[in-house]
């Protein structure tokens, strides 16, 4: 169930990070950091995916490790471009909200699953 939610979250997410890519691009005139934001918050859903190809649990992993850690980068850049004005309080608060959710889904993910491989390695 979770593997199927995040990714269809995360491609959701791509899409929303793409078209505000686009709107600080060309409304706002910003180059820099709206690039950074593109590819990152795109990068989440590109190793969500990645996973579902992995060759073991632990690869798995570190991919979704991967995920998690874009999305924190993800966050770092809407925190810069909301206070430097290029995201208004209501576009910033509704994809920050997104971003945080799949931040905690990947969190539970990867927790779930190295606990499952500490049990695995225990018996």
């Amino acid at each position: 169930m979770s593997e199927n939610t995040i990714y269809d979250k995360s491609k959701r997410f791509a899409v929303r990070i793409v078209n505000l890519y686009r709107y600080i691009k060309e409304d706002k005139k910003e180059y820099v950091m709206s690039k950074q934001l593109l590819r990152c918050g795109t990068s989440i859903g590109a190793n969500v995916a990645e996973s579902g190809c992995a060759i073991s649990e632990k690869d798995f992993l570190s991919k979704l490790y991967v995920a998690f850690k874009e999305c924190a980068e993800t966050q770092y850049w809407l925190d810069i471009l909301f206070e430097t004005s290029f995201l208004s309080e209501q576009e910033y608060q509704s994809i920050s909200r997104d971003c945080s959710e799949l931040k905690k889904l990947l969190s539970s993910i990867t927790k779930t699953t190295r606990e499952k491989m500490t049990d695995e390695e225990t018996k």
